[in-house]
């Protein structure tokens, strides 16, 4: 029952997500125009662009490990980089709605998590592990140096004049996909400090907290440890991973 519970709040918090993120692209699209015009894209729009692209960047390495087929990976990676946040959030309410309402033995978190198709073996000499940490630290690097760069080269981004209609869509979906982010910190972390204060470093300092964060977990595993581990608790048998 308390499952079911937690299943029905998971679809409903998704459903309000993805309205608020379709509605303010559509009304900005309205009022606003088209996006892709040379006014909008200040530096500061740029580097906030950055942040957002790199920080969707484990989302989309959790829908390759949870599709079976590449070509709906692939189809599901390319909508996540054209529409941001609102395919994220249809992607996880498909999965929450794919569970019968009376399979309450397993947590909702259970229901989309990674399919164990991508593996790493013993006799490979390639390491998903090796290679995601070298990625994450690049991404995280580059990440501080273009916030370093942007502030002294246009100063402070707390500016009146930054806030165009189009840098406030791009942060709502920007802190939706930090949503996202924070219910997988809140399985991952073992306590309620640690999530909460992992949380608020998302929410402050972006995609660089996001790197930050990965690569730690990243060094928690194993080089042979299949890729997608990373979704799961450090205690999580893979074989009760399962789906429905």
């Amino acid at each position: 029952m308390a499952t079911n519970a937690k299943t029905s709040s998971l679809r409903a918090l998704f459903i309000a997500l993805d309205f608020i993120v379709i509605s303010t692209v559509a009304y900005t699209l309205i009022t606003d125009g088209w996006p892709f015009r040379k006014e909008v894209l200040t530096p500061w729009m740029v580097t906030t662009l950055l942040d957002f692209y790199i920080n969707i960047v484990p989302v989309a390495i959790w829908i390759f490990c949870n599709e079976s087929s590449w070509v709906l990976s692939g189809l599901w990676i390319i909508l996540l980089l054209c529409l941001g946040s609102m395919v994220s959030c249809t992607y996880i309410l498909l999965q929450l709605f794919k569970c019968s309402p009376h399979d309450s033995n397993k947590e909702p978190i259970y229901r989309f998590l990674p399919n164990q198709n991508v593996r790493n073996t013993n006799q490979s000499q390639f390491s998903a592990i090796v290679v995601g940490r070298i990625v994450f630290v690049i991404l995280g690097c580059l990440m501080v140096a273009a916030l370093i760069y942007t502030s002294i080269t246009d100063g402070s981004p707390f500016r009146k004049e930054l806030l165009t209609p189009w840098m406030i869509a791009l942060l709502i979906d920007f802190y939706v996909n930090i949503a996202i982010l924070s219910l997988w910190i809140a399985h991952k972390e073992t306590t309620w400090m640690s999530t909460v204060v992992w949380i608020l470093i998302l929410v402050f300092l972006g995609s660089a907290a996001t790197c930050v964060y990965v690569v730690l977990q990243l060094f928690k595993l194993s080089p042979d440890d299949p890729f997608d581990r990373i979704f799961t608790k450090p205690e999580s048998n893979p074989s009760q991973v399962s789906k429905c």
